[in-house]
């Protein structure tokens, strides 16, 4: 339990930071399957990014954006596709993910069109 909770509060550090940055979010958490989340859809300016959160509470055992696998990335494209099929004026997108640390102070780092 203590590492959704760690999860959920990165989801939302890094949401409020997207809005920060001028991105409107439009869905969080979208699920398309059992293999398939999406944890935020959004637009910046015209561009629908889907972006990837991983969140740890130290480096200790790794960064963040380590746990981006292949199998990962790979079921997100699987869902973006779900997600164009049903919203099919979109053109431009693109896959983003952001990295937030806890401990021993909260950073983020955002990287564009992984």
């Amino acid at each position: 339990m203590i590492n959704k909770a760690v999860g959920k509060s990165g989801e939302d550090i890094a949401k409020n930071y997207l809005e920060k940055q001028g991105y409107k979010i439009l869905e969080t958490n979208r699920r398309f399957s059992r293999f398939c989340e999406i944890d935020i859809i959004a637009l910046d300016k015209n561009t629908l990014v889907f972006c990837e959160v991983k969140t740890r509470r130290t480096e200790i055992c790794g960064t963040p954006l380590e746990a981006i696998t292949k199998t990962k990335y790979s079921n997100i494209k699987k869902g973006i596709f779900f997600y164009l099929q049903e919203n099919p004026h979109y053109k431009k997108f693109r896959i983003d993910a952001v990295a937030i640390t806890l401990k021993p102070e909260v950073t983020i780092k955002h990287l564009k069109n992984i």
